[in-house]
């Protein structure tokens, strides 16, 4: 028996809690992020505040080791599948109240390829993040980009290809985009292990990332600046 068994998370006090939170998500442990969200909730917090200082803020730990590779990809999905049962608790209670969210993210691996855990990471990172992900699976058309940008209006649309022969793919979607006169409305972030800063200048992109952790940060940059440009319009 550790001692993590026999701690009460009832017994700490909120501050004590949020900081077990961001242990219990480092470690992956998803019953006890389910229980400690349910005591928050219970003790009168907002879901949005649940999800910001505690969630959010324990991903934000994670990404940080990961992206240093203190942590590694397992670690890091057992922690973003603890902070998935957080969220089952949150998503519904965040619609009813209208809580703000960072932005809306729509993200797949494009067609051709069926690789997709790096684009899984991706989606649950940025969900760590305060994003909405939705997300597209693997091998899609142009078609599923297209319906998915006018179903949910997201801010950035993400592609994933981890195969060289599917990589130019990523340009037939972003030339598509801009033949409709769209593509200046979203934010189009790549990543996959055979691409780099070069192809994605090549093809019309606005960033590559090259893991889960940097596509977080530059998803963030470019919200900040979309929210600074409304702000001074």
């Amino acid at each position: 028996m550790s001692e993590e068994d026999d701690l009460d998370l009832n017994s700490l006090d909120d501050d004590e809690l949020v900081q077990q939170m961001h242990d219990d998500l480092y470690d992956g442990l998803k019953e006890e992020i389910i229980e400690a969200v349910n005591i928050l909730l219970a003790r009168k917090w907002t879901p949005y505040d649940v999800l910001t200082k505690a969630l959010v803020e324990g991903m934000r730990i994670v990404g940080i080791d990961f992206r240093d590779g203190i942590l590694f990809v397992p670690e890091v999905l057992l922690a973003a599948n603890a902070m998935k049962g957080g969220m089952v608790l949150l998503r519904p209670l965040l619609a009813e109240t209208g809580a703000p969210r960072v932005g809306k993210m729509v993200i797949g691996t494009v067609k051709g390829d069926i690789h997709d855990i790096g684009k899984n990471l991706v989606g649950m990172m940025m969900e760590g993040a305060g994003f909405d992900v939705i997300d597209l699976g693997i091998n899609n058309p142009v078609e599923n980009y297209l319906e998915a940008i006018e179903e949910h209006q997201p801010d950035i649309l993400g592609m994933s290809a981890l195969l060289t022969t599917t990589m130019p793919y990523m340009k037939v979607v972003i030339d598509t985009l801009k033949e409709k006169g769209m593509r200046d409305d979203y934010v189009v972030l790549v990543g996959g292990a055979p691409l780099n800063e070069e192809f994605a200048d090549a093809i019309g992109a606005d960033a590559y990332c090259r893991d889960a952790a940097v596509a977080v940060e530059t998803a963030k940059d470019f919200m900040a600046r979309k929210h600074n440009q409304l702000a001074s319009a």
